[in-house]
């Protein structure tokens, strides 16, 4: 009997090791992660670079406190900043505390201009965190039973409709809107090329900040640095996790111009966020990105899924749709021809880990993922939709 809350319901496989794409199970049998440990691992499991940092870092220094100036920090807002073509960055330990920030500073940026009931706009089908405040922004009603009752000043509106947005705009206490570029839990929905452009237009011309939660999206896994550089725009906030640290605990809220200036001494912090161990794992990572090409591997991999999937699913009469952008994979099931509650377990049975969500599979492989590595994911999806 676990003395663990049951709020998780694990399939009952425990793993010992991992390298790369693969993890070894306590039995000693081998799993091929298309998960990524939901698109966290992004650079493969104990990466030689990453670990190695990690070792070094650790024998010199983990922690001391936001108190005091830490260098490891300070250098990782500067690249993180200069990559995004942001201004200044808050150092969380999760997804869901960087988009806490962003909502805190979306509410600053309310009482400045003198609203005493900020409301934010999200999308249906999001997901932004399991706080309160993030819960309430989560646009699943799913994530949400039982919480009641949730903060009450956001409105979901359907993703991929600017008109959704465009139709708030005479009320006066919108400050913002928060977005995913490519909704990540809801199962991979892509969004039409110019959805973000047109959003953003629509925040500047109501003086709304345009927030991006690029927590799942970011760090290379649609192709890009970041999905929203599909679209030649700069938000004014943006929050990242996930893939920055590779395994380690951090977050990232990054803001721009006004939005930069909102968090003053006092207003917010974080007793871990962005401690010397976990700055200088994500420096790391970001020195990987730029030695071993990751960037390329990750588009021509995803040309090759793409093709791959098609070539063998298209007229799979259980397959509705496949939804590829970098490595971010929905493959949209039938539910009357699959069941889909039995897909996890059928596939772990042959050593393959995925997610589903709704009606579909996600994948999130590995970054570092090879052709013949492809080819044996592929064949696995195959064989698990044709059971």
């Amino acid at each position: 009997m676990s003395n663990l809350m049951s709020n998780y319901s694990p399939l009952d496989v425990t793993f010992a090791k991992g390298r790369g794409c693969w993890l070894t199970d306590t039995s000693g049998k081998r799993y091929f992660d298309a998960l990524s440990g939901v698109g966290v691992v992004n650079l493969g499991h104990c990466h030689p670079k990453i670990t190695q940092s990690i070792i070094e870092q650790s024998q010199e220094l983990l922690h001391t406190s936001n108190w005091y100036r830490i260098g490891h920090q300070e250098e990782l807002a500067v690249r993180l900043c200069k990559l995004a073509n942001m201004d200044k960055v808050f150092f969380s330990n999760s997804g869901a505390e960087a988009n806490e920030a962003a909502i805190k500073i979306a509410r600053l940026f309310a009482r400045q201009k003198g609203i005493d009931i900020p409301v934010i706009l999200t999308a249906k089908e999001s997901f932004h965190g399991r706080t309160m405040a993030t819960l309430s922004a989560t646009g699943s009603s799913k994530v949400q039973a039982g919480f009641s009752p949730l903060m009450s000043e956001f409105i979901h509106v359907d993703f991929d409709d600017v008109d959704a947005i465009n139709q708030y705009s005479d009320n006066k206490n919108i400050v913002a809107v928060m977005l995913e570029p490519i909704q990540g839990e809801a199962g991979v929905i892509i969004p039409q090329q110019d959805y973000l452009n047109e959003v953003k237009a629509v925040c500047e011309k109501n003086d709304w900040l345009f927030i991006l939660d690029e927590v799942q999206s970011g760090m290379g896994r649609s192709g890009k640095l970041f999905a929203h550089q599909y679209n030649d725009l700069t938000p004014d906030v943006l929050c990242l996790a996930k893939g920055l640290g590779n395994g380690v605990p951090i977050g990232a809220c990054l803001a721009k111009g006004r939005a930069a200036e909102m968090l003053i001494a006092g207003t917010h912090g974080s007793t871990f966020g962005g401690n010397p161990l976990v700055c200088k794992v994500a420096l790391s990572v970001l020195d990987v990105f730029e030695e071993d090409a990751i960037l390329e591997n990750v588009n021509a991999m995803s040309d090759y899924i793409n093709n791959q999937l098609k070539k063998n699913l298209e007229d799979c009469s259980a397959v509705t749709q496949i939804r590829v952008k970098g490595l971010m994979i929905g493959i949209g099931l039938d539910e009357n021809i699959i069941d889909c509650t039995q897909l996890l377990q059928k596939a772990l049975e042959d050593e393959l880990l995925i997610n589903i969500t709704g009606n579909s599979i996600r994948l999130l492989p590995p970054l570092i993922i090879t052709q013949q590595e492809v080819d044996i994911l592929i064949k696995k999806i195959i064989k698990l939709i044709n059971a």
